[in-house]
This record gives structure tokens, sequence and C-alpha cells, in this order.
């Protein structure tokens, strides 16, 4: 079977080792797995750091949009309202959670190539004393940019808002301190960042909140403080558990820590970001976002002209060992290249030959 690298926001290229861990089939009622899910546990705390007098983990079977509903449907009661901060594709995601679940929502949506705008935020609190939640995306991977929480954390300190942040394509690739940037809630992956494959979701809570949201979920299979409860107990899932993602997820956060921790591989993931940035640049493609707010997680180009076939140059790019985005824009003609996962410098330098080599074939 010809394989190939993903140049993508997760799933993405995982080692060799992690990908092992997944051909040892384990009981979930078994002692030792049990206690691999609570190590897990106590390893996004202190990825995130927080401890466990204040903060707790819940693991959640599924994607990381499970994740996210889970939050969003379990922990705003009925007469509560979300201000939600969108600027792409998955804060909008959040607002049709918001409508299937029939939550209170104040949306404010902002171009696809700017940061949510913390004045607008605070004017819509002053408005709207109804607001008990604030939501928005950290790396918004429609586009790659990287959205400001921590200024927006501090504004829902000021207002005594509970803040969610969807930190999915973020999370230990970018260094994020929940507690000194007020963050309630935090949602991730087990395929992005910590480069293990998918099959759950986590998130990082604040032990205070979650409990007090008891009884609140609109959803059995998605009921956060139900599967918290179970899993606080003796770390069992509450429903099958995706034995072998979490197994190869305990070897990817080891990994991580050999690496560096997080501070070593946000090192690795923006390098690869500048030098992709740089060498298509030289072959003539503009990223999308300016680069001030540009995160190192996906980088989003504009296509050169406008007969350029992104088919065909997928297919050209596939073809010579590696996988990218289209984009997803509904405005401009784009496609996104990612640079996480165990990518480096050499598949970054040999990615622009190949695109060199394709525009060259092209007449370019």
């Amino acid at each position: 079977m010809k394989t190939y690298k993903l140049l993508t926001p997760g799933p993405l290229t995982t080692t060799d080792s992690v990908k092992q861990e997944m051909l040892f089939d384990h009981c979930t009622w078994d002692e030792d797995y049990k206690q691999i899910t609570q190590r897990i546990r106590r390893e996004l705390l202190q990825l995130a750091h927080v401890d466990e007098t204040a903060y707790t983990t819940v693991l959640m079977q599924g994607s990381g949009t499970f994740g996210v509903e889970s939050v969003i449907s379990s922990v705003i009661p009925d007469d509560g309202c979300l201000l939600l901060l969108s600027n792409g594709a998955y804060g909008e995601r959040i607002a049709a959670m918001c409508r299937y679940h029939h939550i209170s929502c104040v949306h404010i949506a902002q171009d696809y190539d700017k940061i949510p705008d913390r004045m607008k935020a605070e004017e819509a609190l002053k408005q709207h004393p109804e607001i008990t939640h604030i939501a928005m995306i950290h790396s918004e991977t429609t586009t790659g940019i990287l959205n400001d929480i921590q200024s927006i954390g501090e504004l829902a300190k000021t207002y005594h808002k509970v803040f969610i942040v969807d930190a999915m394509s973020s999370f230990a690739g970018v260094d994020i301190p929940m507690h000194d940037w007020h963050i309630d809630f935090l949602v991730s992956s087990a395929n992005k960042c910590i480069q293990g494959v998918p099959g759950f979701s986590f998130i990082i809570a604040r032990r205070e909140l979650l409990i007090a949201s008891r009884g609140c979920a609109r959803s059995l299979s998605l009921d956060l403080y139900d599967q918290w409860a179970g899993m606080e107990k003796d770390g069992k899932w509450r429903y099958t558990s995706p034995t072998h993602v979490v197994l190869a997820f305990a070897k990817a956060v080891e990994e991580l820590q050999k690496e560096g921790g997080i501070p070593a591989r946000s090192k690795r993931y923006a390098h690869n970001r500048d030098v992709l940035i740089e060498e298509f640049g030289k072959l003539g493609f503009l990223p999308y976002v300016e680069k001030a707010v540009q995160g190192p997680i996906i980088t989003t180009f504009l296509y050169p002209d406008t007969d350029f076939d992104f088919a065909q140059m997928y297919r050209f790019i596939k073809e010579r060992g590696y996988a990218i985005y289209p984009g997803k824009l509904t405005d401009k003609d784009t496609f996104r290249i990612g640079t996480i996962g165990e990518i480096y410098e050499e598949d970054i330098l040999r990615l622009a030959q190949i695109m060199k080599e394709y525009m060259e074939s092209r007449g370019n």
C-alpha cells in the first residue's frame, strides 16, 4: 500500500510507535487499563498548567465536535445565554449546536481574516445582561488564524462569565495556561497536537462549575457531568471505550514529553509554518491572513491565478508523498496546508520542491 504524509490539522501523521500501541487488545474492565485513563487525565491537567483541586478532565468518545457539543449542551442551563464570538466555520458550528438544543445565543460573527473584536464583545455584554457564558475558537482552522483567547478571558473574568474555549487544533501545539487566562472549559481532541489518533475528545473543566452543571445536560450520550462522575470514581468510561485510541494517546503524551513538552513542539510547528510561508512565497503563493495573527497549525494560501486547478495540484502532490487540504472559504479560492504532526523542516522543503515542479509543469 502506498503511503503519504498528512499536511493537515488532524487527523495527522503520527509516529510508528504510536501506531504500534494499537496492536494490543485491552479489556476495559482491567484495573491497569483504567489506570491508563486516570494517568492521561492527570497529564492533561499538567499540560494546561492547572491542578486537580481546581480543575478536572473528562474524556469523551467521538470527534472533537462531540466534545464541544457535550460542553455546550451540558453546562449552559435553560435560563442561560451564550455570547458566541466567531470568525470561521467552527465557530458557526457552535451556533448550530445552540439552535439544535434551543440555547439562547448572542452571536457576533467577525470576518474570517480578522480576530474577534474585544470591544464588540464587551459592548454585547453590557447590552445583554442575560449572557452567562462566552465561547470562542482558539485556532480557527477554516483559515489558520489564531484568536486572542487571553484577552477575552480577561473580559469573562471582569464580567463574571463562564468562558468556554474550543482549543481543538491548538492545545499542546500552543501553550495555554488555563487558570491564568480565566478559561473554565477547554475542549480538544486526541488526534491533534498531542499527535494521537482519532477516537475521543477531552474536556478540561473547572471542577466546581462541572459539578454545578449536574442535571443540565440535554443529551444522554453527551452528558458531561455523568461522563465525569463515572470516570472520576475509578477511571471507567461510561460507554464503550476506544481502547486502542487510548493506548495510542498515552504513548503520544509520553512522546510529547520526550520531545521537550509544549515549548519544543510549539517551536517546531512554528518553524514549519515559517519555512512554508517563506518557500511558498517564492512560488507566488500569498497567505490569506496577516502574519500577526497567523497560527502555527495550518496556513491558508490564495490561488496564484484564476486558472489554478486544485484537484490537479492535489493529485500531483499526493502521488509524491503528501496530502493537503482544500480551502474552506466561500468568497475566495484557497487551499490549506497543515504544519503539525510528525512533520519536520525537511518535509516542508520537500513539499515546496514538489510545488515548484508542479508550477513548472503548468508553465508558470
